[in-house]
C-alpha cells in the first residue's frame, strides 16, 4: 500500500499544473500538495488489481478522481468558511473567494478531462463517464440535504444516513466501480464491488461522527468536540435529540442554543449526556453493520481471496485509524 501511495504522489506531483494563468493553477497545485490518505485512489488500483496486474495503468483515473474529491473540499472550505485543511491555510484563506471559487471550477473540469484519458474500448469509456458523471450528481444532492439540515431540527437518523451516502459514500463506491469496469470485470462483480465502497463510506463517516466525539485529537488529526461545538446533524446529536426525555432534552437543547459558550464545558456537557444515552455504543454498532456489509459485498467478487485480500486490509486499516 505505501507503493500505491507514493505512485499516486509522484503522478500527482507531475502532473502538467506549471503553466498560466499561475493565479489560476497555482492554488490547485496547492490544494494537491496538501496531501491527505488519497483514499479513493488507493481503492480504485486495488478494485483494478482483483483482475489485472498492474494498477499503475488506471492513475490517470485514479488521480482524476482524487482531483475531483479536493475540488469538493476546496467548495466545502468556502461555503463553510473554514480557515485550515490539513494544516494549512485553505485556498480562500491564502488567496480570496474567487480565487478558490474559479481554480475549484477548473479542478472539476481538469477531472473530468483526465477521467476520459483512456486506451480502452468505447462501451468501457461509456461506463467510466457516466459512471462518474451520475457520482457527481449525487455528491451535489448530498451537499445541498447537508446545507437544508442546518436550518431542520427534525433531522431523522434515516435522512442523515442517506445525506452522507449521496455526499461521501457513492465516490468510494465510484472509486471501485471504475476500477473494475475498467479491468473488464462482470456487471455482477461490479455491482457487489460498488457495494462494498459504498457501504465503507458509511461506515467511514460514522466513524467520524464517532470520533469527533471521542477520538484521539493526535490519532485524529483535529482538535475534539468541532461537530458538537457548531451543532452539526451527526448520527449522534440526531439520535441524542431522539432519544432524550426531561432533564437531558432540556440541558441538550440548553447547550444547543447557546451562544459563544465555553469549549470544554459544551463539548463536556453533550458527551456526557451522548454517554447516558448509550449514543457511543449506538454509533458503534451502526459502523460495525455497515462495516460487515461491505466485507460480505466483497465476499460476493468473483475472484480468489488471496486476490481479495489488500481490500479487505484497507478496509480494516480504515475502520481502525483511532487505534
Amino acid at each position: 500500500m505505501t507503493q500505491m501511495l507514493d505512485k499516486i504522489n509522484a503522478y500527482i506531483d507531475n502532473l502538467p499544473l506549471e503553466v498560466e494563468p499561475k493565479g489560476l493553477y497555482e492554488p490547485i497545485r496547492y490544494v494537491l500538495s496538501l496531501g491527505g490518505k488519497r483514499i479513493r485512489p488507493q481503492l480504485m488500483m486495488m478494485a483494478y488489481e482483483l483482475w489485472r496486474e498492474n494498477g499503475e495503468d488506471v492513475l490517470p483515473q485514479a488521480v482524476a478522481l482524487e482531483t475531483y474529491h479536493n475540488f469538493t473540499l476546496l467548495h466545502d472550505d468556502v461555503m463553510d468558511k473554514a480557515d485550515v485543511r490539513r494544516g494549512k491555510p485553505t485556498v480562500h484563506r491564502k488567496w480570496n473567494e474567487n480565487t478558490a471559487i474559479l481554480s475549484g471550477d477548473n479542478m472539476l473540469v481538469l477531472a473530468f478531462k483526465w477521467m476520459q484519458e483512456m486506451n480502452s474500448e468505447p462501451q468501457v469509456c461509456s461506463k467510466v463517464l457516466s459512471t462518474f458523471t451520475q457520482t457527481a450528481i449525487e455528491i451535489n444532492h448530498g451537499q445541498q440535504y447537508d446545507v437544508d439540515f442546518e436550518t431542520r431540527d427534525d433531522v431523522t437518523e434515516e435522512e442523515y444516513i442517506e445525506m452522507i451516502r449521496l455526499k461521501t459514500s457513492v465516490l468510494l463506491g465510484c472509486a471501485v466501480k471504475i476500477g473494475a469496469v475498467m479491468a473488464g470485470a462482470t456487471d455482477e462483480d461490479t455491482e457487489n464491488l460498488y457495494r462494498f465502497g459504498e457501504a465503507m463510506g458509511l461506515a467511514f463517516q460514522l466513524q467520524d461522527d464517532f470520533l469527533d466525539v471521542y477520538g484521539d485529537p493526535k490519532v485524529f488529526g483535529k482538535e475534539i468536540g468541532g461537530d458538537i461545538m457548531c451543532n452539526k446533524k451527526t448520527y449522534m446529536l440526531i439520535n441524542a435529540l431522539a432519544k432524550a426525555e426531561g432533564d437531558d432534552k432540556a440541558e441538550l437543547q440548553r447547550w444547543i442554543a447557546a451562544e459563544n459558550p465555553d469549549r470544554s464545558e459544551k463539548v463536556g456537557a453533550v458527551t456526557a449526556i451522548y454517554n447516558k444515552l448509550g449514543i457511543d455504543r449506538m454509533a458503534k454498532a451502526k459502523m460495525e453493520e455497515y462495516y460487515q456489509i461491505a466485507l460480505a459485498a466483497l465476499d460476493k467478487v468473483c475472484v480468489s481471496d488471496d486476490r481479495k485480500q489488500p481490500l479487505r486490509d484497507y478496509a480494516a486499516k480504515m475502520m481502525k485509524r483511532n487505534k
